[in-house]
């Protein structure tokens, strides 16, 4: 592809540390529950949920809010908790401001780090790829409350 044709710079690699904040309880809840599980697996295999979490730098959810995770996930594992996730980071900070990054992947969250590909992106991040990497900050196994530290590595123009 010739960059120039189409207006692109030169190909940089970016990486950004997020905080997702999935917060299940309380009166600001995100996780909506879309479609039930149709049976009884431990897994609660089939059942889809959209969500739209909090982006901060820190782990506090007193830190600077960057953006929006914008999430369906769909717990796509019958032997253990393997979610289908369709992410969009929406920025909304600085230069960032109106882009978002898109992921799309397998993520068996109880796992130590998670690792999904970057798909795509919008605004600065068009003709995205890359990488991101989870790992669960904090999980409140009473309430399910959980804090993500995402790791993203996205190669943009």
């Amino acid at each position: 592809m010739d960059r120039k044709l189409y207006g692109l710079k030169k190909e940089k690699l970016s990486h950004f540390r997020l905080y997702w904040h999935d917060t299940v309880t309380g009166s600001n809840t995100s996780p909506v529950l879309v479609v039930p599980p149709d049976n009884t697996s431990t897994t609660v295999f089939g059942m889809i949920r959209m969500i739209d979490n909090a982006l901060t730098l820190g782990p506090e959810m007193s830190s600077k809010l960057v953006g929006r995770a914008q999430v369906f996930y769909a717990q796509a594992s019958q032997q253990e908790i393997g979610l289908l996730m369709a992410m969009n980071f929406a920025l909304i900070q600085g230069k960032y401001n109106g882009s978002s990054i898109t992921v799309l992947g397998r993520n068996t969250v109880f796992s130590k780090v998670r690792e999904m590909p970057v798909i795509g992106g919008s605004g600065l991040f068009r003709l995205a790829s890359g990488y991101v990497q989870a790992r669960t900050h904090t999980f409140n196994l009473a309430t399910g409350d959980a804090i993500v530290e995402y790791n993203i590595y996205v190669l943009h123009y």
